[in-house]
């Protein structure tokens, strides 16, 4: 029996979102599932979860976002929506396609907040995913209306983070 999109979101403040992500991802490639995992906002290709895509094989991993967001009153703040209006492109065929279990939408929360993609787009990219896919959303700041489609809502809390003490990130934890 066919059903809609499963849409689980990660938001908050804390430490995690992708790594959730992440691991469902790996998980879903356990059983054989292929997930493709579209992040929005990073652009750095020696992030360890693109080595580690490669080496599982059920996991495609596609960046188009261009790093660290400037404000929005910043010359370079337009070619961030564009990287993102063109991967939202990117986005909606793969959603659309039926060739991935799950498909993962990293910082799409962040994006929608910032201003890069809008709230609509995003609800009806999900809304015409095809059956069976599972949608996950990653990211600060999740909007309402993101938090309407989701079936399943997580927030991450910072209670205390390494990096508020003077901790650098470090390979394999952070990036």
């Amino acid at each position: 029996m066919n059903h809609g999109p499963r849409v689980l979101l990660f938001t908050g403040d804390g430490k995690g979102k992708t790594t959730a992500a992440l691991g469902l991802a790996f998980r879903a490639g356990g059983h054989g599932l292929r997930s493709c995992v579209i992040q929005f906002i990073k652009g750095d290709s020696s992030v360890g979860e693109i080595a580690a895509a490669a080496v599982c094989g059920h996991i495609e991993l596609i960046q188009c976002g261009r790093g660290f967001l400037p404000k929005p009153e910043e010359p370079q703040f337009a070619e961030h929506r564009a990287a993102a209006q063109a991967g939202w492109q990117q986005a909606r065929e793969i959603l659309a396609s039926g060739r991935y279990a799950l498909v993962v939408l990293d910082e799409a929360c962040l994006a929608v907040a910032r201003g890069l993609l809008t709230e609509q787009q995003v609800a009806s990219g999900i809304a015409e995913a095809a059956p069976d896919t599972c949608v996950v959303l990653t990211g600060r700041g999740a909007t309402p209306g993101l938090i309407a489609v989701a079936d399943t809502v997580t927030e991450m809390v910072c209670r205390k983070h390494g990096l508020q003490a003077g901790i650098a990130a470090q390979k394999g934890i952070e990036w």
